[in-house]
């Protein structure tokens, strides 16, 4: 059994919420200049360009590449073999939140009420999500969710009977009200299964994949290579602007489900593509 102290999670995710926010991983980056290769409209071959520039030169700056630093989402894939110590964990991966967020002069988007909307001043609370796994090492991973993608997402309960056209079928009427909204090219994480609250989250989780990883399973990777050929039929095209290229890839998890029920989550990631990770 290894004995950690929450605390050392602070440094920890102040160093990864600053981090992701100034950079995108080369995965995301390479796929930039994959659909400058296919784009076909000059308006969006000239945004891609930009959107290239821009992650660039925040990474050398090591300032945000957008100026939504969103809701500050966590992800700790903890071992079973660890007992915490310390302050409560929820407190910890906050303190780090706020540290981040203040060294980093990363906006503050997070208000206390929903109704009330009075700002929180450091970003949080985060959004945390745990999940127990074996071993002895915690993987931390920041995902800052911007409001402009994070906003179009949905969720319905299809009849079992729809299968895999009523789910096509929900992706596309997600992407095609959302439309130019979420900043396009988008990554597009659609959760199949589970119940209403767990379908989101494999949603979210979805983006996490590097693009281009397609599902293990026939099925699904079938599934996502069908969505992606629809959603770059649709002209949406970069910042809505028109083009061949509206998203970089589409993303499928799955979870078993009540035999009533076919649960479908889209959660829509922005060009913007943000996260860091780190295991300690």
């Amino acid at each position: 059994m290894r004995k950690m102290n929450t605390e050392q999670l602070i440094p920890e995710i102040r160093e990864l919420a600053m981090k992701a926010c100034y950079e995108l991983d080369d995965n995301v980056v390479n796929a930039f200049r994959d659909a400058l290769q296919r784009e076909k409209s000059e308006y969006s071959r000239q945004t891609l360009e930009l959107l290239i520039e821009n992650a660039e030169y925040a990474k050398m700056e090591q300032i945000p590449c957008c100026h939504d630093t969103g809701v500050c989402v966590v992800l700790l894939e903890i071992g079973q073999e660890i007992a915490w110590e310390g302050m409560p964990l929820f407190d910890a991966v906050n303190e780090g939140v706020r540290q981040g967020y203040r060294d980093g002069y990363l906006r503050k988007s997070v208000v206390k009420d929903p109704l009330e909307r009075v700002n929180t001043g450091d970003n949080t609370p985060a959004v945390l999500h745990t999940e127990i796994v074996p071993g002895d090492k915690v993987t931390i991973t920041v995902m800052p969710k911007g409001g402009g993608s994070e906003n179009m997402g949905a969720f319905t309960t299809l009849v079992p009977g729809e299968g895999p056209e009523g789910v096509k079928r929900f992706v596309m009427e997600t992407i095609k009200h959302a439309g130019g909204k979420t900043c396009p090219p988008i990554i597009v994480g659609v959760g199949v299964g589970g119940t209403m609250d767990y379908c989101t989250w494999i949603a979210k989780k979805a983006l996490l994949r590097p693009i281009g990883r397609r599902h293990p399973k026939p099925l699904y990777a079938k599934l996502e290579e069908e969505l992606l050929a629809e959603i770059n039929k649709t002209g949406i095209g970069t910042l809505g602007m028109g083009g061949t290229v509206t998203a970089l890839d589409v993303h499928v998890e799955y979870y078993p489900c009540h035999i009533t029920a076919l649960p479908v989550a889209v959660n829509l990631q922005c060009h913007a593509s943000r996260h860091a990770s780190k295991t300690i």
